[in-house]
């Protein structure tokens, strides 16, 4: 066992930015398309076939990959099997899934835009005025690790959000069983209608519609590859949320830091399991280092899914040492990772430095998973280097932003003449006639 553990330790790359040579591995690691193009041909044909079969090619899909013999009437999570798993939960667990919900409507209530105004200079008023989309979809993982959390970090955003309508599809066993944890917390979240479907024929039957699955208009949520690809094709015939693909973690930290916390914050990345996951850790300490990498190692030896870590490990796990904090930040921000912690002295320091990153996790005492679970702010967040244009999902994810502009004369007639120069210069006759023909008697 030894010799095998010391073989794997020495696959775990522990490199220094400062050497050239390095360069090459810190840009193969950094590069992780968010759209494969395996996935992206795969998923154009699921769709296709969706768009002109409905339903039929919906449960032709569960049945090849979900194992699942479904007819479209049995789509649908029914009434019975919703009050059975609040029934059958216990009691640790629905503690768990009211707590989590609290904390996630009261951040996402704060974060809320109100409408408001202001006096145009005629005495006229302008503003905005924030209204939710009536339906959406929400699509929530399975697979080795089903995300019950994840229905609080999506359903509760947008019941917040005043969404009527409130659909969710995740996959189901090849018996048709939706897993029991998941059920219970998107009911509790509020979903108002859930199916078990799931993958890409999920997202294709929200977006296009079946008979079975009526149409959305937006589709929120976490996937694998294929649910990625399949998101980025369909926008335009529905909104979409943000890239959310396999998770990623990085950790900045200096010789302050717990190698064993460090170690345990960088698996709880790896161990969703798609195999396609990113672990970073950006180091001003070698002893910090080296001492972590033999923690992960260890600590695999305690985990559910120890041997699948050490298989991915090598490959999955990047340990860059750096000389300064401000280096680090600069490494990280050129990662642009989902999660980014900084266990560092002074960590509020050094937020301002940090220009690309879904969620910042400040200080010893906040692990990543503290976000998965209960601090807050949605887990849903961008991953594959897209932190870098875009943001998490929150409330306002499910709203609408309308302009409301109401003018006096006297404000007509102050911008008149921008009117009748940008109609002309735009051959837009009617544009300037339309206002000039206010004053006109």
């Amino acid at each position: 066992m030894a010799r095998v553990e010391n073989s794997l330790k020495s696959k775990i790359q522990i490199i220094d930015s400062a050497e050239a040579t390095n360069a090459k591995t810190i840009r193969a690691f950094f590069a992780r398309p968010p759209f494969p193009e395996k996935a992206e041909a795969v998923a154009r044909k699921i769709l296709r076939d969706i768009s002109r079969e409905g339903d039929t090619a919906v449960a032709r899909y569960a049945k090849r990959f979900d194992g699942a013999c479904l007819v479209p009437g049995r789509f649908r999570v029914t009434d019975r099997e919703i009050e059975e798993v609040k029934r059958s939960a216990d009691a640790d667990f629905k503690r768990a899934v009211r707590a989590s919900d609290r904390r996630v409507a009261l951040f996402n209530r704060g974060g809320k835009r109100r409408d408001w105004t202001m006096r145009s200079p005629g005495g006229g008023h302008l503003g905005e005025r924030f209204t939710p989309i009536r339906r959406v979809g929400v699509y929530i993982p399975g697979g080795e690790a089903p995300l019950v959390s994840t229905a609080i970090m999506t359903v509760t955003l947008a019941r917040t959000a005043g969404v009527s309508e409130i659909v969710a599809c995740t996959p189901c066993g090849p018996d048709g069983s939706v897993n029991a944890h998941v059920l219970y917390a998107l009911q509790y979240a509020g979903a108002t209608e859930i199916y078990r479907v799931g993958g890409v024929q999920a997202i294709g039957a929200m977006a296009f519609g079946t008979r079975a699955i009526p149409k959305v208009l937006k589709i929120v949520g976490p996937g694998n590859a294929y649910v990625t690809a399949a998101k980025r094709q369909l926008y335009g015939l529905v909104d979409l949320d943000l890239v959310a693909g396999p998770s990623e973690i990085a950790v900045l930290a200096d010789g302050s830091a717990v190698p064993r916390h460090v170690a345990l914050d960088l698996l709880s990345q790896l161990e969703h399991g798609t195999g396609d996951e990113k672990a970073l850790l950006i180091t001003t300490s070698k002893r910090l280092a080296e001492k972590v990498v033999r923690s992960v190692w260890s600590e695999c030896g305690s985990l559910s899914r120890g041997e699948w870590l050490r298989g991915v490990l090598p490959r999955n796990l990047l340990v860059v040492r750096v000389r300064t904090v401000g280096e680090a930040l600069a490494l990280s921000n050129r990662f642009a990772p989902e999660h980014l912690e900084l266990i560092v002295r002074n960590p509020r320091n050094w937020l301002k430095g940090v220009e690309n990153a879904g969620a910042v996790f400040l200080g010893p005492y906040t692990p990543e998973s503290a976000g998965d679970f209960a601090a807050g702010p949605s887990h849903v967040l961008p991953t594959g280097g897209t932190a870098a244009v875009f943001s998490g999902l929150t409330a306002e994810t499910f709203r609408k932003k309308t302009s409301v502009i109401g003018l006096t004369r006297r404000d007509l007639e102050d911008v008149l003449p921008v009117i009748e120069t940008f109609g002309r210069v735009e051959n837009l006759d009617a544009h300037a006639k339309s206002a000039r023909a206010r004053f006109e008697k």
